[in-house]
């Protein structure tokens, strides 16, 4: 297994190499896949140091004068902390900036809230302008580079810090934003990124062998409705599981393109609960122990068959 962080990061590298318009902003050097590309591309590498605001505005600088801006850290400093320059100094000239989060949900590292991430989605979403992605493994990663280069816009990239497999052997479709990774009747499970990955490790425990059906929505902003509805006709009763506090998340973007397109299925959401983390112990113990087992996903399938 590799790290989809290291995957981009490859790929920004070889399309820096032939494009001396990109440009690669870092808060951190904790990444070994950085060590190349700091010390080959030294005039197209900024280490901007733990001052993830500014960093923002340097970002917004660079792409006003024309250049291909990829912006780099540890996901609750350039999200959470940098709302406003996210929406000012980016988001209100919807400038082609490229921003890389890194480590999701309650998988970056046990220090508490600091550095556990569980509304980001929510104030994402919120934002005008932001495209955001939460790729579940490397394959879909290489592809979201592609459409980086291709046609450059406000995005955000929700990585995980973990190493991940590779699910998508039949390839994605950025612009459809979702892959039916097990195809079912009725009952289909909707998530994203790393708890995606783990609901497939356990499928036959959490589906209690009944015929159910597996998405990954990948692309959470804009979701395409037009691409959608076949799966909500197909699929009347949804399961969403994020690893989030559900207020504003994925889920509630489900709802949303489910009440946009004037129907009526119904939708079990499990996320994380509405609360801070304070608790240790490991990014499995603390899912388990805080609303996302696979007993608890086992039982809301019972639940709505």
């Amino acid at each position: 297994m590799k790290f989809q962080r290291d995957i981009l990061i490859d790929k920004i590298y070889e399309m820096a190499l032939k494009d001396k318009d990109i440009y690669f902003i870092s808060a951190d050097l904790g990444a070994p896949a950085l060590d190349r590309l700091r010390d080959d591309l030294p005039e197209q590498f900024i280490h901007a140091g733990i001052s993830e605001q500014n960093m923002i505005d340097v970002a917004a600088g660079l792409a006003l004068s024309g250049k291909k801006v990829y912006v780099y850290a540890m996901g609750p400093f350039i999200t959470l902390r940098c709302l406003e320059q996210l929406k000012c100094s980016l988001a209100q000239m919807n400038l082609p900036v490229t921003v890389i989060s890194v480590g999701l949900g309650l998988g970056y590292a046990d220090a508490g809230p600091t550095h556990y991430i569980t509304e980001d989605l929510a104030c994402l979403r919120a934002i005008v302008n932001f495209e955001v992605y939460t790729p579940s493994d490397l394959s879909t990663v290489v592809e979201l580079a592609e459409l980086i280069n291709k046609k450059p816009a406000l995005r955000v990239l929700r990585l995980d810090r973990n190493a991940v497999e590779d699910i998508h052997t039949q390839g994605v479709s950025v612009d459809t934003g979702f892959v039916e990774l097990k195809k079912g009747k009725q009952i289909g499970i909707l998530s994203c990124g790393y708890v995606l990955q783990r609901i497939l490790k356990n499928w036959g425990e959490v589906t209690n062998g009944l015929d159910i059906g597996l998405v990954d929505v990948f692309r959470n902003k804009p979701l395409n409705l037009e691409e959608l509805k076949p799966i909500f006709e197909k699929y009347k009763k949804i399961i969403t599981v994020e690893e989030q506090c559900l207020s504003g998340g994925f889920g509630s973007s489900i709802l949303e393109a489910i009440s946009d397109l004037g129907m009526n299925n119904l939708v079990k959401r499990l996320g994380l609960e509405e609360r801070y983390y304070f608790e240790n112990g490991g990014r499995e113990f603390l899912l388990d122990t805080f609303g996302l087992s696979n007993q608890q996903l086992k039982e809301t399938v019972i639940s709505i068959s």
